[in-house]
């Protein structure tokens, strides 16, 4: 089910008209939609690679997010189970299954994805520039649920600037959306319950 987010949509949709590689950033806390967004945008083209991020647990090291990078990328692409030595590698393995159709990538999470490593946005501009936005028909799209860790490393990064075409950061949908969703959800729930659910929110 997918209600409202027109404008979201709109403004990714516009990516569609240009004639470069482009990169979108899409944040908002946790189980706002951002990636329901992503995944409803992503319909619209021919390629959707879609890469989440390991969530966090105690022991977690960047090699294990390597390892879920290139297993997630094998199952969206033709290319086999490879584990990355590195985000450069990681970022060139990506930049190999772009072909000319339209391609959405979404790099979800992105904020567990680059855990432990400080070098992980630098590595992302640098294969930007030298492979990804060679291809015409890439969207590169950066998810995240922290807000912060994209503001200061993506967004207020100087090594981006002037490299993002649109920024997205997705709320709460309205009263009026929610309603449409639980009345369209299984089971009926009361007007009572849906209060509820809004007052500890």
């Amino acid at each position: 089910m997918f209600l409202n987010r027109y404008s979201e949509i709109n403004s990714l949709k516009s990516l569609l008209d240009l004639d470069k590689a482009s990169i979108a950033v899409c944040k908002g806390r946790r189980r706002i939609g951002k990636s329901r967004l992503i995944e409803e945008f992503g319909k619209h083209v021919a390629n959707f690679i879609d890469i989440q991020g390991l969530a966090p647990r105690k022991g977690t090291k960047k090699k294990d997010q390597l390892a879920v990078f290139g297993t997630q990328l094998s199952k969206n692409t033709s290319l086999p189970d490879i584990v990355p030595d590195s985000w450069a590698q990681a970022f060139s393995l990506l930049n190999s299954v772009i072909g000319k159709s339209k391609t959405v990538v979404l790099l979800d999470e992105i904020s567990w994805m680059a855990l432990g490593d400080r070098d992980f946005p630098g590595q992302l501009k640098i294969a930007w520039d030298k492979e990804l936005s060679k291809h015409p028909n890439l969207i590169l799209v950066l998810c995240g649920s922290i807000s912060s860790w994209i503001d200061n490393n993506i967004l207020n990064n100087t090594g981006f600037r002037g490299r993002i075409s649109v920024s997205l950061c997705v709320r709460e949908l309205s009263l009026f959306y929610c309603n449409q969703f639980w009345d369209r959800a299984p089971g009926k729930i009361s007007s009572f319950e849906k209060l509820k659910l809004f007052k500890t929110n």
